[in-house]
């Protein structure tokens, strides 16, 4: 595997990429939660080589917008695992692909079942709608409304979410993927003991597919970034997947290419070989 102190030149490339696809929270930003000026200057270097900017990422768009501002990005973003192609410069929703309410009923069954003590949310694409016990926080206090049951939430939603305190959320998966049985996806983005649960066939992989496909742009042409399991699929799909240093012990199992942690700037380390002089 190729260490991180020792990344790939750019000549490792056959081509230019046109789409950089690339993952928020621990691979674009650093661990405050910023973009930092080298990474932004990364980007502005990308796009004036002809690249498009693709966020590909689990927030919703609303937890998308002022990154783009501060990342001078504006374009498509993937949102929700996939679940929301959303237009960065209109802030708007172009496609969205919902959870069926009878399968996340179903989805909710088995997962009590499964994993006792657990308790869920759902993200409707403008806010969070949590069941008491589910006790995560990362969400904007002002988008969060509390529910006395998720299956009473009376509008349409992109994401099942289900948290638990008691299970590793990687054994909480494994348990979760058999129960459902292909009724759903089953994923996780780095927050302990959360489950992150779309539509069957809906994850951030097949939506850049889709959005690469509409114009004309190959895997082989397509970089990608990222640093947690629901990015694995997106890291294969691209010509040239780059795991960050600090990624989750499974993707840096399955993915060849490395480049630096988030902290140190990695997207913006393979950009500037890619795209610099």
């Amino acid at each position: 595997m190729t260490p991180p102190s020792d990344l790939p030149p750019a000549s490792d490339h056959p081509v230019r990429p046109r789409v950089v696809a690339t993952d928020l929270d621990g691979t674009l930003l650093d661990s405050t939660g910023s973009v930092s000026p080298r990474t932004r200057r990364a980007l502005r270097l990308a796009r004036a080589a002809g690249a498009e900017i693709v966020f590909v990422t689990a927030r919703a768009p609303r937890g998308v917008d002022p990154i783009a501002e501060a990342a001078g990005v504006s374009g498509t973003a993937v949102c929700s695992n996939g679940a929301i192609v959303y237009d960065l410069a209109a802030r708007e929703i172009v496609t969205r692909h919902d959870l069926d309410p009878e399968a996340a009923a179903h989805v909710i069954d088995v997962l009590a079942g499964a994993l006792p003590g657990v308790a869920f949310a759902v993200e409707t694409g403008t806010v969070v709608l949590a069941e008491p016990g589910y006790d995560v926080h990362h969400h904007d206090p002002r988008q969060r409304r509390e529910v006395r049951s998720v299956r009473d939430a009376g509008e349409p939603f992109v994401k099942l979410l289900a948290w638990s305190g008691e299970h590793p959320v990687d054994d909480m998966a494994a348990a979760a993927a058999e129960a459902v049985a292909g009724r759903a996806e089953v994923t996780h983005s780095g927050v302990g003991g959360l489950l992150e649960i779309s539509a069957p066939g809906v994850t951030k992989a097949g939506t850049l597919a889709g959005f690469c496909a509409e114009r004309g742009v190959a895997p082989a042409e397509v970089a990608a970034f990222g640093d947690m399991p629901n990015d694995l699929a997106v890291l294969a799909f691209a010509g040239a997947g780059y795991a960050m240093a600090n990624a989750h012990h499974l993707v840096l199992a399955a993915v060849e290419r490395r480049t630096l942690s988030n902290d140190d700037h990695g997207v913006a380390v393979v950009l500037e070989r890619l795209y610099g002089p």
